[in-house]
């Protein structure tokens, strides 16, 4: 890959090349600690712990690729100011059978010191030629709604439109297990089974990947879970498609905490001492089911719910016993939350448990790439209204 130039900044250069994991690992880590997740600025603060392998968000996707910003001839010699990370898959558009081959950006980190310099978007122009190479007709990119300094480099020097606004929820892990549902029935499906029904009932949602065979394989997945009302009879997959219940939902799990952690930095002590209080009680009486917070004001995993679906008038119900049954597996695996993703008007979002002080607004940014490309009847996507439902691939979450 051909190496970028950045001007000269008091006889510093910055050079964006690709990066390299025999010598790129400490001061890639460097940036990670520097940069906070989510809103800039803000009193408490959201750090990534990569676990040493700074690859982790985008090496289980189909294809990959990482840049570094490097600063050479500066006052610290040479160090590593930028990263950022970009995969290309081929996903479906929201519309019956038609796919479109796609770019995902993540993982934009500058350091503070070197930002308000242009680093950030010669990053992301360079990202996007490697996914004009792979043939992607559209690029997007996940920010929080409130960071503005993210939202003006994507949509102004950038040049990517706002596209989709989906929430983060986030519900945390408590020292108990949550008791299952009475009215619904959890089954777990096999790998087969999953993608066969989530070809059948998601397939056409948007972003949904056309590998999803792949993401259902991976090692980092769960499983896959489906809930029906109580006292159905479980004929097999193919029997729940030839006749669904009267109401279903279905979600699979992802173990991101063997992939990264995160860390709340800067929360006062008296929320410290509070979460601590709550840890205390749950364990002391775990029979009174207290709702207590984990720390994780020190590294914690979670796992992530992806694939939610469903159907009929108790649907949200059925999701509601899903994310139970999450809780507990996160309990036993040693997870700190679940969090899940879901479009601004996914209509299973009201049985999503969840507390809105852990949880984020997502703004997601699209960007069309090149013409010619793709099914002429899709027309350009970038401009298409949103649909109920977004698939979020956990591979790049």
């Amino acid at each position: 890959m051909a190496v970028a130039c950045l001007p000269e900044d008091g006889g510093e250069v910055v050079l964006v090349r690709e990066f390299d994991g025999g010598r790129d690992r400490p001061g890639v880590e460097q940036v990670e600690r520097a940069c906070e997740v989510g809103p800039s600025g803000g009193k408490l603060c959201l750090f990534t712990d990569l676990l040493g392998d700074p690859l982790c968000r985008v090496r289980h996707s189909p294809a990959y690729l990482m840049l570094v910003a490097e600063a050479v001839g500066g006052p610290l010699g040479t160090e590593i100011v930028g990263v950022v990370r970009g995969c290309v898959k081929t996903v479906a558009c929201g519309r019956s059978q038609l796919f479109s081959k796609v770019a995902y950006l993540l993982g934009l980190r500058v350091s503070p010191r070197h930002r308000r310099r242009g680093i950030g978007r010669r990053l992301v122009e360079r990202m996007e030629e490697w996914f004009r190479e792979m043939g992607a007709e559209y690029a997007y990119v996940a920010t929080d709604r409130d960071n503005e300094p993210s939202v003006r480099l994507f949509t102004g020097a950038c040049g990517y439109a706002k596209f989709r606004t989906p929430s983060v929820l986030v519900h945390p892990v408590f020292g108990h297990d949550l008791a299952p549902s009475r009215r619904a029935a959890v089954v777990r499906l096999d790998a087969r089974e999953a993608e066969l029904l989530y070809r059948r009932r998601l397939g056409s949602v948007e972003f949904f990947p056309r590998d999803i065979d792949a993401v259902l394989s991976n090692a980092l997945s769960l499983g896959t879970f489906l809930a029906v009302p109580r006292g159905t009879r479980w004929r097999g997959v193919e029997g729940f498609l030839a006749s669904p219940p009267a109401s279903w939902a279905v979600a699979s799990l992802w173990n991101c905490k063997d992939a990264f952690r995160l860390e709340v930095r800067g929360a006062p002590r008296l929320w410290r001492a509070a979460a601590r209080a709550t840890r205390a009680a749950d364990h002391a009486a775990p029979w009174l089911g207290i709702p207590s917070i984990p720390n994780l004001f020190e590294p914690f995993g979670l796992h992530f719910v992806y694939g939610l679906g469903g159907g009929g008038p108790a649907a949200a119900r059925m999701a509601r016993a899903l994310f139970r049954h999450a809780h507990n597996v996160a309990r036993r695996g040693g997870a700190r939350v679940v969090a899940t993703e879901v479009g601004a008007c996914e209509p299973l979002r009201a049985g999503v448990p969840h507390w809105p002080r852990l949880g984020a607004d997502d703004l997601w940014c699209i960007k069309r790439l090149a013409d010619g490309y793709g099914d002429g009847a899709l027309g350009d996507w970038s401009k298409a209204p949103p649909g109920t439902s977004i698939f979020v691939d956990p591979r790049e979450f």
